[in-house]
């Protein structure tokens, strides 16, 4: 279908349009300065090109709590290079992440915790004001001060956000990863964040099933060698006193606080926050290390205008500690919206519990991925008839991208007046370059618009700028969001091997997309060798060290093929003196489940006689991905052994 015969699947209504916090902003924006802008597209390019201008906007409409003043809106260490290491934002101002998203006190709900066996809490922003500064005391008072690593092992829940805001509120920096990752694979993250502390579940449920993972937290303790104390959260098991503190025994202390006139600590507008981990694809995952501003300011942008986000919305993501969109929807509380917060499966105890529960709790924004949608339909699922739904008024959806058949689905068989908004960036920037816009149609299969103040390009090889083909996504202005460095990356090596190598002084993603000649943006997937079933980023180096561990296995190669518009694993073994049989087949995939996290575990095994590498030894994943996905391979000469790429034609998936 030509692009000017597609059809929109939505419009917003007039009423929507006139209602929305992008429409309120563009108003002030005119007025603060002295702009005409008179739609989304002249305030894009406003905002693009007078970086410093909007950014400065978003600072004060978002009304944000802070000390200080500003002496510079952007300070470039190189100069004349716009990339982010040595970048400096709003120098002279100071905030605390955790005040500005505590910033409502009100009795309104801001927490509903929910997870396989029901209704697990619900707390109100000053009930949860009052727990955070009874962790944040206790902690202070434990030894825990400005930039000490604090990690985590948590489930979705109601503890996971308390944990995250005290911590941050001392200037301390926080890292989670979700209970069912593996042992190796967390050692693999901890182990280069030296946590002084780690606050852990005991246990959780998943899929009807009872994990403990007790022994696990222990492991990970004596392992590391930091010797983190470790605080142990008892869902489902009796108190054990081989932990150092006790969760339910700390909100059960005295600590006199003074909740009425307590004062928050500020810190420079750069100062760290988060470590989230990249996939690990040539080695241990890197600890990117994220800002309490950029963050603060890239949230407050994509939730409030982006997603119309409003005080009175309740807003849900399905997903994990572990993902960074568990960040990005804990930022929802600056707002004062009501966040729920979903752990488990989400067709356990039944297909189309996340839907009731979108009836019984009123949500208004529900955030999903292209794989969810996809196994409701093949469920036979049909809310529209099942469900009301007359809350939900967004639907978001990242991790892939979205098909003809997840667009047609949601419009035929969910919602029809229903705002669908994919939304597309990641770990590396903890925000989006692309997502959705309330003021805009929706079209199928297109990303609505580029996010203000991200000026995204599709380039072509030769790095030129091209509109309506297939090209790298690049963004060739900084934003504040960028990470501030990797950890023990001391001259930035690897930061910039990861994002300013490609095409030099300009960040590129490592996606294919296709800009539209109406600025829709379609994402043909990843350019690179990440793997990422589900929108979940993961490193083939990951999946190596597990299952090469197996005495079956001599060396093995994962890559991806894509399949409806979902990323699927593809690992490839090469073995001693086996045959590939079932058994084989489930016993490394048990490996990998064990170790690592389900979210490794292969969609498809083969079994391939060599494995091929470049002249320096590294396997060739790239090509291996291309050959499966149909397209070309170039530099052959790069190989040591070319003919070995002839056994990955023709598999059949």
């Amino acid at each position: 279908m030509n692009l000017k015969d597609k059809i929109p699947l939505w419009i917003p209504s007039n009423e929507r349009l006139e209602k929305s916090n992008l429409k309120k902003y563009i108003d002030w924006v005119n007025a603060r300065f002295n702009l005409s802008l008179n739609n989304y597209k002249d305030l894009y390019l406003w905002s693009v090109n007078k970086i410093e201008d909007f950014w400065l906007s978003i600072f004060e409409f978002g009304k944000f709590i802070y000390s200080g003043k500003i002496v510079s809106i952007l300070d470039y260490q190189y100069k004349g290079k716009k990339v982010a290491p040595g970048v400096k934002w709003f120098n002279g101002i100071y905030l605390n992440f955790a005040e500005n998203l505590l910033r409502n006190r009100t009795n309104n709900t801001a927490l509903i915790s929910y997870n396989e066996k029901g209704l697990q809490s619900k707390i109100t922003y000053y009930e949860l004001f009052q727990k955070v500064i009874v962790l944040r005391k206790f902690l202070e008072q434990t030894g825990i001060k400005e930039k000490d690593t604090i990690a985590a092992i948590l489930p979705n829940a109601s503890e996971a956000v308390i944990a995250m805001l005290a911590v941050t509120s001392l200037g301390a920096v926080w890292s989670s990863v979700s209970p069912e990752f593996g042992l190796s694979a967390i050692i693999d993250r901890f182990s280069q964040i030296n946590p002084k502390l780690i606050i852990a579940v005991d246990s959780y449920f998943y899929n009807g099933k009872y994990y403990d993972i007790s022994d696990k937290v222990k492991d990970i303790a004596v392992n590391l060698n930091s010797k983190p104390k470790v605080i142990i959260i008892n869902k489902n098991n009796e108190i054990k006193e081989e932990f150092d503190f006790v969760w339910k025994e700390i909100f059960n202390l005295q600590l006199n606080i003074d909740y009425d006139n307590f004062e928050f600590e500020k810190f420079p507008f750069q100062h760290p926050l988060y470590i989230l981990y990249s996939s690990g694809t040539t080695g241990k995952p890197k600890c990117i290390v994220h800002n309490a501003g950029g963050t603060l300011l890239q949230h407050f942008k994509e939730l409030y205008l982006h997603t119309d986000l409003k005080p009175e919305d309740t807003i849900t993501y399905y997903t994990t500690c572990g993902w960074m969109m568990w960040n990005w929807l804990v930022s929802s509380l600056q707002n004062g919206s009501t966040i729920f917060l979903y752990d488990g499966n989400p067709f356990y105890p039944k297909t189309k519990i996340l839907w009731d529960l979108i009836d019984e709790y009123q949500i208004n924004i529900f955030g999903t991925s292209p794989k969810f949608l996809s196994a409701c339909e093949q469920s036979g699922l049909e809310p529209i008839k099942t469900n009301k739904l007359d809350s939900l008024k967004t639907i978001l959806s990242t991790g892939s991208p979205l098909t003809c058949k997840n667009f047609q689905f949601v419009y035929e068989k969910i919602k029809k007046d229903i705002h669908l908004a994919s939304i597309s960036g990641g770990t590396d920037i903890i925000s989006c370059f692309m997502l959705g816009n309330p003021i805009l149609p929706v079209y199928s299969e297109e990303i609505q618009c580029r996010g203000l103040g991200m000026k995204v390009e599709c380039w072509n090889e030769n790095g030129q700028s091209v509109i309506g083909e297939k090209g790298e996504l690049v963004c060739t202005e900084i934003f504040p969001s960028m990470p501030i460095y990797f950890l023990n990356d001391p001259d930035y090596k690897l930061y910039n091997e990861a994002y300013f190598n490609y095409f030099p002084n300009v960040w590129r993603h490592g996606d294919l997309i296709e800009i539209t000649e109406r600025d829709g943006i379609i994402v043909y997937g990843r350019s690179d060798a990440t793997l990422n079933p589900g929108g979940v980023r993961i490193g083939s180096a990951e999946i190596y060290s597990s299952v090469e561990e197996l005495p079956e296995v001599l060396d093995s190669l994962a890559t991806s093929v894509n399949i409806e518009g979902d990323s699927r694993i593809v690992l490839f073994v090469l073995l001693a003196n086996n045959e590939l049989d079932e058994n084989l087949k489930n016993k490394i995939k048990n490996k990998i489940r064990n170790d690592l996290s389900p979210r490794h575990i292969p969609d498809y095994i083969f079994q391939i006689s060599e494995i091929p590498i470049t002249m320096n030894g590294k396997k060739v994943e790239i090509a291996v991905s291309k050959i499966l996905n149909g397209l070309p391979i170039d530099n052959k000469e790069a190989l040591a052994n070319p003919e070995s790429l002839n056994q990955f034609k023709n598999l059949k998936f």
